[in-house]
């Protein structure tokens, strides 16, 4: 199956040279369009989608120029582009206004949060600062339809291992009664007040009011009991913090400290970690926590130094890798356990 570019392309050099009209490349990408919607029937049958379900949306779905053209003008940065400091991005994103909704958000929620980290030990404010960043409080969850934006995707072919799954996850979710008026996100997929990826709904969303319904685009229960599954399942460890701000000697051997591993995944985002160490070893090189006290002495550890030496620096637990697995940045990650403390105070 070509992709949607792909046969732009070709039929606009037929055009030009004369043997089709644009009429007939249109309607070539119209029939091309349909056809690779037909060949999802197997897969989505072989997930118990109904055909019912199928024939009510694939009839009138069109590709999404927009989504396209959004999808190509991501920010590349390669693993050797150069990083900007994380204090401009932190004074944005754990802002005096994010810090006030999230305790406003925090106070209201504090019965279901209770026992939701009484049965999953994921912190109550872990939970909010994620609802905060990814949506401002439920403020904007995006108002792209997810099914045609996923279509376009997984059609356009680019990254088709990427979107064609979770395109059928969403099939799946209106199949499962979830009203098509409730499937809108970003043009990516992302959607609801924790901005979950449908196959990422259907596998970790959770009722946290009790009504029999998982409802993470008007239930602050239901998303925030959702994120600490999400948690649960990407390896929180109860009763562990995400990370400390500390002070670094001037003479700390960073040299010494370097990762003996090369990671797999996101290496720009780990390459900026050091090895594992202990909270007892930092301590003995003359690391000092900037505030508060130190967790125990078995608790693991890496530090990252994120505006370079001299500044502000973490030392990061296997929580904060949590964090990452559900955005890899760490801008993202350091934001987010930033503003769980602040709420929290």
């Amino acid at each position: 199956m070509r992709s949607s570019i792909m046969s732009l392309l070709l039929g606009l050099a037929a055009v030009m040279a004369g043997g089709l009209t644009a009429d007939s490349v249109s309607a070539q990408e119209d029939v091309a369009f349909r056809a690779y919607l037909e060949s999802l029937r197997p897969k989505a049958r072989a997930m118990g989608i109904r055909d019912m379900t199928l024939d009510s949306v694939f009839p009138g779905l069109t590709p999404n120029p927009r989504v396209i053209q959004l999808d190509q003008n991501q920010p590349g940065g390669g693993a050797y582009a150069p990083i900007p400091n994380f204090e401009p991005y932190r004074r944005q994103h754990v802002d005096a206004a994010r810090i006030g909704r999230g305790r406003t958000a925090y106070l209201a929620n504090r019965a279901r949060l209770a026992r939701t980290e009484a049965e999953t030990g994921v912190p109550e404010e872990i939970m909010v600062a994620i609802y905060g960043h990814e949506t401002n409080y439920g403020a904007y969850t995006g108002d792209f339809d997810l099914i045609r934006s996923l279509a376009t995707l997984s059609y356009e072919g680019r990254r088709r291992a990427l979107f064609e799954p979770e395109l059928l996850a969403t099939l799946k979710m209106l199949d499962n009664g979830v009203p098509r008026s409730r499937l809108v996100g970003s043009w990516a997929g992302a959607t609801g007040y924790p901005q979950f990826l449908p196959s990422v709904y259907l596998r970790l969303g959770r009722d946290g009011d009790g009504d029999g319904r998982v409802d993470i685009w008007n239930s602050e229960a239901d998303a925030l009991a959702s994120i600490a599954n999400y948690f649960v399942h990407a390896g929180w460890r109860r009763g562990q913090p995400w990370g400390i701000a500390v002070s670094v000697p001037a003479g700390l051997d960073r040299s010494a400290l370097a990762a003996r591993t090369s990671p797999a995944r996101c290496p720009r985002v780990f390459n900026r970690h050091s090895r594992w160490l202990s909270m007892a070893e930092w301590r003995r090189m003359g690391i000092v926590p900037s505030g508060g006290g130190w967790p125990a002495d078995r608790v693991m550890a890496t530090l990252l130094e994120p505006d370079g030496p001299g500044k502000t620096a973490y030392l990061l637990t296997s929580n904060y890798r949590a964090i990452l697995d559900y955005n890899c940045s760490n801008f993202y990650a350091l934001s987010v356990g930033l503003l769980a403390d602040a709420v929290k105070q």
